[in-house]
């Protein structure tokens, strides 16, 4: 069997090529390159922007030494366009409309399980691998999208998007490893490039960022107010309420009052960031979501549970749930037992026990069936007019 996997220049995809090439699959490697700062104006909050080598190039002398060590052979191609076209763009518009994106959740969609995919089957290989911590599991022919044994690492959270025709071909050899396992086997095989290389952060394939003055390169900044939902009150300013998130707490620089303060809310036609005091939290609370787009990697003949568990943001405990289908991507999610800074614009990822059912985008967030935005809306214009 012919396999293309996709080795990152990080330790996690090396030691998924090596374990594939000791199982005795035909391994080739292939390294992507996705973003190019130069040419997408990524100037301002990049600290390498000035470095003699840039860490994509970097990537690739590391990726080029661990194959070169294993015996392996290493393409090189690039979804520079591909990246811009269908994840930084979305990333972008939704941060536009005041929403939290994930860009490693649009990433794993339209680049490594689409485009990359797409370029492994038109070349001629079987089926693609990666260095995810995830697995899947075989069930009636059907391969499902299956937790990895590491719950720490588990990453079927960002794999929530992907088509199901795309997991049917795809291969994680990591699923049944642990980070320090993984860290041992690159020691014991002398790969120095990448053994003790800290893994990878920020923004996928872009990188590290100071993420306020990167997102000044393309959503000019806007100051306006930071108001108490309290009580009506302005207790500082905000550089634009896009850079913000729900449930952030630090970087709000509200000097004047005594904190900790929480954001709840955005208007953004009205520019106007809405906090909430530590001792107020229930702002931050919800029952349930509306979710659109669900992606389900799932066999048409399975039936949906009613009661399932879900994660609303990365490394989130399971939370208990109740789903209904509102139609084919769109469901209900109901928590009873509230939950804290649901985010529209961010995933809702749904499990059956440990198969990952898929997942899709929050669009509406409801404190006992009425939209919490609304309400908080609702609520600074009840203070204004108290005011006036």
């Amino acid at each position: 069997m012919k396999v293309l996997l996709g080795l990152s220049g990080g330790v996690d995809s090396a030691i998924a090529a090596y374990l594939l090439k000791e199982q005795g699959y035909d391994v080739t490697c292939c390294f992507m390159r996705n973003w190019d700062s130069f040419a997408n104006n990524d100037i301002e909050g990049n600290p390498t922007i000035m470095d003699d080598t840039c860490p994509q190039e970097q990537d690739y002398q590391d990726a080029l030494a661990v194959a070169n060590h294993l015996g392996l052979k290493l393409l090189r191609v690039d979804f520079i366009k591909e990246y811009w076209d269908h994840v930084f763009k979305t990333f972008l518009d939704e941060y536009g409309k005041g929403r939290t994106p994930n860009p490693d959740i649009l990433c794993n969609k339209y680049i490594k399980f689409d485009s990359f995919f797409e370029f492994a089957l038109k070349n001629g290989f079987d089926v693609v691998a990666t260095g995810h911590y995830a697995s899947t599991t075989n069930i009636d022919g059907f391969n499902y999208l299956t937790r990895a044994a590491d719950t720490n690492k588990d990453q079927t959270y960002f794999l929530c998007q992907v088509n199901k025709n795309a997991i049917q071909k795809t291969m994680f050899p990591l699923g049944k490893l642990i980070k320090p396992q993984v860290r041992q086997y690159a020691a014991d095989l002398n790969l120095e490039s990448v053994a003790t290389k800290k893994d990878s952060t920020g923004i996928c394939f872009i990188g590290e960022r100071d993420f306020r003055k990167f997102l000044t390169n393309y959503l000019p900044s806007k100051e306006g107010n930071i108001v108490d939902i309290d009580t009506g009150k302005v207790v500082g300013r905000h550089i634009g309420v896009l850079y913000y998130t729900i449930g952030q707490r630090k970087g709000l620089d509200i000097s004047d009052c005594a904190g900790p303060w929480f954001v709840v809310g955005k208007d953004v036609k009205q520019n106007v960031l809405f906090v909430c005091h530590n001792s107020h939290k229930e702002w931050l609370y919800s029952t349930s979501c509306i979710v659109s787009g669900v992606n389900w990697i799932l066999p048409d003949s399975y039936k949906i549970p009613e009661k399932c568990t879900a994660k609303f943001r990365y490394r989130q405990p399971d939370q208990d749930v109740y789903l209904k289908k509102i139609d084919d991507t769109t469901i209900l999610l109901s928590y009873p037992q509230k939950i804290s800074s649901v985010t529209c614009g961010q995933e809702a990822v749904v499990y059956d026990g440990n198969i990952c059912m898929g997942g899709g985008v929050i669009d509406q967030v409801f404190i006992n069936d009425e939209d919490l935005n609304e309400k908080i809306l609702l609520t600074y214009q009840e203070k204004l007019n108290g005011n006036h």
